[in-house]
């Protein structure tokens, strides 16, 4: 479990400072109530304030000429506060899940498993926002106030809140949040199981082609092999029938003795054939067992397999929950007192609407599209953070688990001078191989 809170925690602190100027313009386009992408005649048409933010290359310039490069990373804070539970208790909760799912009896069912990877991301998404969600909110208002800031940190922004809203202001929206990151933890996850699944399979049958080529090959050869020697050997039996064996001459009865053609100058035959596929056939099922074990430990085959899963399984999971994200967005800014050159305001009122109501209203005044306002630099934020996400939980986890072992080993050696004092590491070491394996 530590090993599991430690490589999530450290992934999701990676991924979230590298994609920190992303979010900070996907917050901006979400909480904006004006339309974004050249929508500047609609805005005149319908009585709306002139955009500040018109697309994702505009705001980016927009916000480091107005505040400074520092101002892509407005939350950073908050935002690292956030990652580091949120992760860690998502990865956690998710392994504790699938090792519950395990013991009922649940996994050995081929049929069962996308149900049980899906349910497993969704409760862990569920568990890690319960842990996380006032980060999550400061994070949201430091970096849609912009300039001039109406709360200059995050203990600032938290006592604000408490102040006007009470505490449960640090809890605004949160049932939209939990509605929202339970279908995206199912579909990443789920997605991400099932893309690796279907990767590992696919190395597998790969495997077994090539290994099926290998051995018609020597087959083959060895097909060629025998009827090479039956040549020779009628050949030397013609020249016995003609004159016997002449002095000096070859012992050809016992080149067509089978050990010794085994052993002869070729270095080939059928007893060396068949080592040839046992080899191989060794090799084969070593490397099978070694990615078996690897796949019960939670690490994939590649770096490269766990980025691009993890980068199509963010992508897809973003762009089918986002217009809850946006409501989640509003209710979290909602009554927010930052300036009118950024546009309207979202009313306080606006906290006080259902998701269902608050998705209708954003629909009916800011069109279809202001659902998935900010979509772009959700993507752009999603997918690769995905993908880092798991790629750098992939690697941390392998370095961990390789530590573990190594504490292992030497609490076993120590063992055997100490017997206590050597077995309780060596248990504590595989309690935690265990259940970061799960």
């Amino acid at each position: 479990m530590v090993i599991d809170a430690s490589a999530g925690a450290i992934a999701g602190a990676i991924a979230r400072f590298l994609t920190g100027p992303l979010d900070v313009v996907k917050i901006r386009f979400q909480v904006q109530l004006e339309p974004i992408a050249g929508a500047q005649a609609q805005a005149q048409r319908e009585g709306l304030r002139r955009s500040k933010y018109t697309g994702f290359g505009q705001a980016l310039t927009t916000i480091v000429r107005e505040e400074g490069i520092q101002g892509l990373w407005r939350g950073t804070v908050p935002g690292l506060l956030l990652t580091v539970p949120y992760t860690a208790v998502q990865f956690v909760a998710l392994q504790q899940v699938r090792q519950t799912a395990a013991a009922w009896g649940l996994t050995a069912n081929p049929g069962l498993s996308p149900v049980v990877s899906l349910a497993s991301g969704a409760l862990a998404g569920a568990a890690a926002t319960l842990a996380s969600y006032p980060f999550d909110l400061l994070r949201t208002t430091l970096a849609a106030q912009g300039e001039p800031k109406v709360y200059p940190n995050m203990w600032a922004a938290a006592k604000g809140i408490v102040s006007q809203r009470g505490p449960a202001g640090l809890y605004s929206g949160m049932g939209v949040t939990i509605l929202e990151i339970m279908p995206y933890a199912a579909l990443q996850f789920g997605l991400y199981d099932a893309l690796n699944a279907a990767c590992n399979e696919a190395r597998a049958r790969r495997a077994r082609a090539d290994l099926e080529a290998a051995e018609r090959d020597d087959a083959a050869a060895e097909a060629a092999e025998e009827e090479a020697a039956e040549a020779g050997g009628s050949t030397s039996g013609r020249r016995k029938t003609r004159g016997g064996p002449k002095p000096g001459a070859r012992n050809h009865d016992r080149d067509l003795d089978p050990e010794a053609s085994a052993s002869g100058p070729s270095g080939r035959g059928a007893n060396g054939g068949s080592s040839s596929r046992t080899q191989r056939r060794a090799a084969a099922a070593e490397a099978e067992a070694e990615a078996a074990a690897r796949s019960a430990e939670g690490v994939q085959a590649s770096r490269l397999q766990a980025f691009a899963c993890g980068l199509v399984a963010g992508l897809v999971a973003k762009l089918a929950t986002h217009p809850l994200d946006v409501a989640k967005k509003r209710y979290q800014v909602a009554g927010l007192q930052r300036s009118l050159r950024y546009g309207a305001r979202v009313e306080a009122g606006f906290a006080l609407r259902s998701l269902g109501a608050s998705l209708v209203h954003i629909a009916r005044t800011e069109g279809v599209a202001g659902l998935w306002k900010g979509s772009i630099p959700s993507i752009a934020k999603a997918a690769p953070s995905a993908a880092i996400t798991f790629a750098a939980y992939d690697a941390v986890l392998a370095a961990l688990l390789a530590l573990a072992k190594e504490g292992q080993a030497e609490g076993g050696s120590g063992g055997s001078g100490d017997s206590g004092g050597g077995g309780s590491s060596g248990s504590q070491g595989e309690g935690a191989k265990a259940n970061a394996g799960k």
